[in-house]
């Protein structure tokens, strides 16, 4: 398949040629291999011209000798750029796992481009991963509702069933889960887009979260989880309720979705008079995220792994949607270490600077 021939390619160049990497630098490695070929090619001619022969003869043979030996040295220090044109060649083809073969311990610039390359199709396989699993995802969650809804439609409307109350708060059910998944969509599109306007305005903190937090003590039921807060009731802000909620609601959530029935999560704040900021933590008990994940779980379409007492699935993108609500106040969410548990921590500035 025509996916497989630069692979090939890289194959032969990783057996027939070797890196050079005499220096950190390139200007030094072409620098070096121009004297060490012009010195060969004085000597050489010094040494024919000795013993007789013609300057006619010697000139001509001693240049062919120095571009065979700066041939073969360049061969070594470009090696990495063909097998980056061959990579990229593959890349276009929708080939995203192939990568430049480079000796990690090579620190001149070509070195240096070629694991950036590599970090970048990295990140494209990833990329492209993550689109296939949301087609998936998105046709999966849009189906469920729709056919649901489509039967208890087709049902009322053949006189099979009754509009009960029980049966209408069926199909709200399954419209909300259409409303749900929709706004997600649209929050992609508008972390694509890189920006959202803000409706700013000062409101309550503690008011605010007890609005936030209502809700989602409904929605948990069964589970049984109790939501501790501790947050003083003086503290007041400025930013979009809108998107707060957003970032608090995902990130309280997904402490819900990962935390054991019947355990407890806590959300504390306090506020930081000499950076003029909130500090919030949101800490699951019991369970802790790997440091190694810590950045990784921001990334969109990333789903956490499930476990014993604890959900997970959906789109994927509540984390990374609470982190681009968090960066457009001016604000971070990460996980720290805590002896307690898995904790975020969501630092927001007390006031909204206008750009």
């Amino acid at each position: 398949m025509p996916k497989q021939q630069p692979k090939r390619r890289l194959g032969v160049l990783r057996k027939y040629t070797k890196s050079v990497d005499f220096f950190s630098s390139l200007k030094l490695e072409l620098s070096s291999l121009i004297v060490i070929a012009t010195a060969i090619a004085f000597a050489m001619c010094w040494f024919l011209l000795k013993y007789g022969w013609s300057g006619w003869i010697a000139m001509p043979l001693t240049l062919v000798v120095a571009l065979g030996i700066t041939y073969v040295f360049s061969r070594g220090i470009t090696a990495p750029l063909r097998q980056m044109r061959d990579v990229a060649e593959a890349m276009a083809e929708g080939d995203y796992t192939v990568r430049v073969d480079i000796d990690q311990d090579r620190h001149d610039e070509v070195g240096q481009l070629a694991r950036s390359f590599n970090e970048m199709a990295g990140e494209l396989e990833h990329a492209d991963k993550m689109r296939r699993d949301l087609i998936a995802n998105v046709s999966h969650e849009l189906r469920t509702p729709v056919s649901a809804l489509q039967a208890m439609v087709e049902n009322m409307a053949d006189g099979v069933t009754e509009p009960t109350p029980a049966n209408l708060e069926g199909i709200l059910t399954q419209t909300k889960r259409l409303s749900d998944l929709i706004a997600f969509l649209l929050d992609l599109s508008r972390m694509e887009a890189g920006a959202a306007s803000l409706n700013i305005e000062k409101f309550n903190f503690a008011d605010f979260l007890d609005e936030t937090i209502e809700p989602l003590e409904i929605a948990d039921g069964g589970h049984a989880h109790d939501i501790l807060v501790h947050v003083p009731a003086d503290i007041s802000m400025e930013g979009d309720q809108d998107r707060l909620r957003q970032l608090f609601t995902n990130i309280i959530a997904n402490a819900l979705k990962h935390s054991a029935d019947g355990t407890t999560v806590l959300v504390e704040a306090r506020e930081d008079r000499d950076m003029g900021t909130v500090v919030t933590n949101v800490v699951n008990y019991g369970s802790q995220i790997a440091p190694s994940d810590r950045s990784s779980i921001f990334r969109r379409f990333v789903k956490g792994k499930t476990g014993p007492g604890t959900e997970s699935g959906g789109t994927g993108l509540g984390l990374s949607i609470a982190l681009w609500a968090a960066q457009l106040h001016g604000g971070t969410v990460k996980v720290v270490d805590d002896e307690r548990g898995a904790d975020f921590e969501i630092t927001l500035p007390k006031y909204h600077i206008a750009e």
